[in-house]
C-alpha cells in the first residue's frame, strides 16, 4: 500500500467546516460559562461550591502524601535542568508509585483519582519539577488513557489501560511540521489494508514521544467502501516496524521533557486499534481536551504558589532605603497581584475540576477558559517575581548557588511557563474556540441569515425563528439582579463580596449586548474580527474567575478554613479584575485593529523593509518548515523505552 504523496489543499471555508464538524453540536447539560456569555448569571450552577465525596478525598489525600515524599526525596530538579533529561530511575519510581495510572479506574490497575486530586497531584509534581508534571500530564490527560476512557471499546480498555496504569508511557500525536491548529491540512495517512491500516507521515512536538511505549496517532483515512474516511484516531505500539523517532527537540524551557519528531513509514496498525469510527478523530481529540486542558491550570497554580512563597520570603529579607522592599508600594502591588491571582486560579481550577467529576455540567467552555486565563496569568505572575528579584531574578539558580546565595530558579520558572500560552491550543486559538461556543446559541437561531450558501427561503425561515428568540432574550438584558443592592447578601461577611457578584451579573448582560450588537453590525464578517472576539472571551474569563473566587471564599468561610483571609484575597482579585474588565470593554470599540491591519499589509508587502536595515540575522540556514515527504527514515531511531 502506498501513501498519498501530496498534502491536502483546503480553502479557508473548508478548514472551518472541518473544525465545525468536529465540535460537539449539542448542549445536553447546563453550562455556567455558556449562560454567562448569554447574559444570564446562573450562580446556582456553581454555588454552593460542589465538593468531592469523602472516600474520593481520603484516597486522594493518601496518594498526595506518598507523592510529596517522592518529590522531596527522589526528584532533583537542578539535575534535570542541567542534564535536560528526567533520570530513568525517577520515571521508574513514578511507575512504582502508580503515578502513571492516577486517572485510570482501579479495575484496570489504576488509582482511580478524581479530576480534583489528579490536578492536585500534577501541581505537586510540577512544583518539584515542571518537566515531571508534563510527563505525567501528557501521558494521562491527552495520551492513551483519556481517549480510551471516553471512546474505547471494552476490549481496548482491557488490553491497554493496565499497561498505561503501571508500565507503559503514552503520547499524543496530532501536530505536523506544516499543520498546527488547522487539522483540515493533516497529511499523515492511514490506508485500509484488510484487517489493518498502513500509516505514513511525520508528527512534530510529540511530548513523551521519545520514550513512549504507546501512541495515540491522528491520521487521515481515505474514503472507501469499508468506511467513511476522515481524520481518525489509532492506538499504535511504538516498537512497530517503520516508526522512527528522528529527533529529540530542545526548548527554552521544560528542558527535561522527551519531545521529538516521529516518522511513520508503512506502519501496520490493526483495525482493532482504531478508537471510534473513521472520521471521529478530531471529535475525540476535542472531547478529550475538555478536561485534559485542566492539567495546564494545575501547573500554573503550582507556579503561582511558589512565586508567592519566594516573593514573600525575599521581600522580607531584602531591604531598600531602610525598609523591606515589600513595604514599598511598587513592590507591594506586585505581591498583591501574585497572591490574589493565585487564589483565583486555584478557585477556577478546583471548581472546574469538581464540575468535571460530577459530570452534571457541560464544562467545555469552563475548561477552555481555565486554560486560557491560567496560562496568561501564570506567565504574568512569574514575570512579576523576576522583577521583584531584580538582577537575581535574571540569574540562574546554578549561578546563585556558585556565589553562595539561595538557588532560586525564578528565570527557569518564567521559561517553563511560557509554553503554556501555546500548549494544547494557543491563546489566539483558544479565543476563537471559546468565541465559537459562546455565540453558538446565536448561530443556531440566526446562522442561516449570514450564511452566503443559504437560499432566500432558508434565510426567511431563519429570520422568523431569530425574531422569536430575540424578542424573548433581548429584554432580559436590560435589567437584572445585579442592580438590586441586597442581592447575593450571603457573600457579605466582614468583607463584602456581594457587590462583586452584582458586578459580574451586570457585566454578563453588558457582554451579551455587546456580542449581539457586533453580530448585527458585522454579520458574516464577525468571524474575521479576531481582536474583538478575543476581548469578548477575555471579559468572560475575568467574570468566570471572579465568580469562582467568590464562591471559593464562601466555601472556605463555611468550612472554617481561613475564611476571613480568603474573603480578603477574593476581594483583592475582584478589584483588580474589575479594572481589567473595564479596560477590555473600552477596547471593544476603541482600539487599533483597523490601522494594525493596514500596517500588516505594508509589512507583508515589503513597504517597511527599510526598517530592518542596520542589523545582522544570526539565524542559520534551512527551510522554514522541514520536508515531510512520506518515505523511509534516513535518521537513527532515538526512541529509548524506559524499563
Amino acid at each position: 500500500m502506498s501513501a498519498p504523496s501530496s498534502k491536502p489543499t483546503v480553502t479557508e471555508r473548508e478548514a472551518r467546516q472541518v473544525a465545525e464538524a468536529a465540535r460537539e453540536q449539542d448542549w445536553r447539560k447546563p453550562s455556567f460559562a455558556k449562560e454567562l456569555f448569554l447574559g444570564r448569571f446562573r450562580l446556582d450552577l456553581i454555588h454552593p461550591h460542589p465538593l468531592p465525596a469523602a472516600e474520593d478525598s481520603e484516597r486522594g489525600e493518601e496518594f498526595l502524601a506518598k507523592l510529596r515524599v517522592f518529590c522531596e526525596t527522589r526528584i532533583d530538579a537542578a539535575r534535570i535542568e542541567r542534564e535536560a533529561r528526567i533520570p530513568d530511575e525517577v520515571i521508574a519510581g513514578l511507575k512504582e508509585l502508580g503515578a502513571l495510572g492516577m486517572k485510570i479506574d482501579t479495575k484496570y490497575g489504576g488509582l482511580g483519582l478524581t479530576q480534583v486530586y489528579y490536578n492536585k497531584a500534577l501541581a505537586l509534581a510540577g512544583s518539584a519539577c515542571p518537566a515531571v508534571g508534563v510527563l505525567l500530564s501528557a501521558h494521562q490527560s491527552i495520551g492513551v488513557p483519556q481517549p480510551l476512557k471516553l471512546f474505547g471499546t471494552d476490549e481496548q480498555k482491557a488490553e491497554f489501560l493496565p499497561r498505561c496504569a503501571r508500565t507503559d508511557i503514552s503520547a499524543f500525536l496530532l501536530t505536523e511540521p506544516d499543520v498546527g491548529s488547522d487539522p483540515a491540512r493533516l497529511a499523515t495517512s492511514a490506508v485500509r489494508d484488510g484487517d489493518a491500516y498502513v500509516l505514513d507521515g511525520v508528527k512534530l512536538w510529540t511530548t513523551n514521544g521519545v520514550i513512549a511505549d504507546l501512541l495515540v496517532v491522528m491520521a487521515r483515512v481515505p474514503k472507501s467502501a469499508e468506511g467513511r474516511g476522515g481524520i481518525t484516531a489509532f492506538v499504535v505500539e511504538t516498537d512497530s516496524p517503520g516508526i522512527t523517532v528522528e529527533n529529540r527537540n530542545a526548548f527554552m524551557g521544560l528542558r527535561g521533557i522527551e519531545n521529538g519528531v516521529t516518522r511513520f513509514h508503512q506502519v501496520r496498525v490493526p483495525a482493532a486499534n482504531r478508537i471510534g469510527p473513521e472520521g471521529a478523530g478530531l471529535k475525540i481529540a476535542l472531547t478529550t481536551l475538555n478536561t485534559g486542558r485542566l492539567s495546564l491550570p494545575a501547573s500554573c497554580v503550582a507556579a503561582g504558589k511558589w512565586c508567592l512563597k519566594i516573593a514573600r520570603e525575599w521581600s522580607a529579607a531584602r531591604e531598600q532605603w531602610g525598609r523591606p522592599i515589600a513595604e514599598h508600594e511598587a513592590v507591594g502591588a506586585k505581591i498583591s497581584f501574585i497572591a490574589a491571582t493565585t487564589f483565583a486560579l486555584e478557585a477556577v481550577l478546583d471548581l472546574s475540576s469538581q464540575m468535571a467529576d460530577e459530570d452534571r455540567n457541560d464544562i467545555r467552555i469552563e475548561g477552555a477558559l481555565a486554560k486560557l486565563f491560567a496560562s496568561e496569568m501564570g506567565w504574568l505572575m512569574a514575570d512579576e517575581l523576576v522583577q521583584i528579584r531584580g538582577g537575581r531574578g535574571f540569574e540562574t539558580a546554578e549561578s546563585l548557588a556558585a556565589r553562595g546565595e539561595k538557588a532560586v530558579p525564578a528565570e527557569q520558572v518564567l521559561r517553563d511557563l511560557r509554553i503554556n500560552r501555546i500548549f494544547e491550543g494557543s491563546t489566539e486559538i483558544m479565543h476563537l474556540l471559546i468565541a465559537r461556543e459562546a455565540v453558538d446559541a446565536h448561530l443556531k437561531v440566526a446562522g442561516d441569515l449570514i450564511d452566503p450558501d443559504k437560499s432566500l427561503q432558508d434565510k426567511a425561515k431563519a429570520g422568523a425563528g431569530a425574531g422569536v428568540f430575540y424578542a424573548k432574550w433581548l429584554p432580559k438584558l436590560v435589567a437584572g439582579s445585579g442592580q438590586l443592592p441586597g442581592t447575593y447578601g450571603e457573600f457579605r461577611h466582614g468583607v463584602d463580596l456581594s457587590r462583586h457578584l452584582r458586578h459580574v451579573e451586570r457585566n454578563a448582560r453588558k457582554l451579551a449586548r455587546s456580542t449581539f450588537y457586533a453580530m448585527s453590525r458585522w454579520q458574516g464578517r464577525m468571524e474575521t474580527k479576531q481582536g474583538f472576539l478575543g476581548r469578548i472571551v477575555d471579559i468572560g474569563a475575568e467574570l468566570f474567575a471572579m465568580s469562582a473566587a467568590c464562591v471559593r471564599a464562601e466555601l472556605l468561610r463555611t468550612q472554617g478554613d481561613h475564611g476571613r483571609e480568603a474573603y480578603q484575597l477574593a476581594d483583592a482579585f475582584c478589584e483588580q479584575s474589575r479594572i481589567r474588565v473595564e479596560e477590555l470593554f473600552g477596547r471593544l470599540w476603541t482600539n487599533t485593529d483597523a490601522i494594525d491591519h493596514k500596517v500588516v499589509k505594508g509589512v507583508m508587502g515589503g513597504a517597511y523593509e527599510w526598517l530592518e536595515q542596520g542589523i545582522v540575522d544570526p539565524s542559520g540556514d534551512g527551510p522554514w518548515i522541514a520536508d515531510t515527504t512520506p518515505g523511509p527514515s534516513k535518521a537513527d531511531n532515538l526512541h529509548r523505552p524506559v524499563d
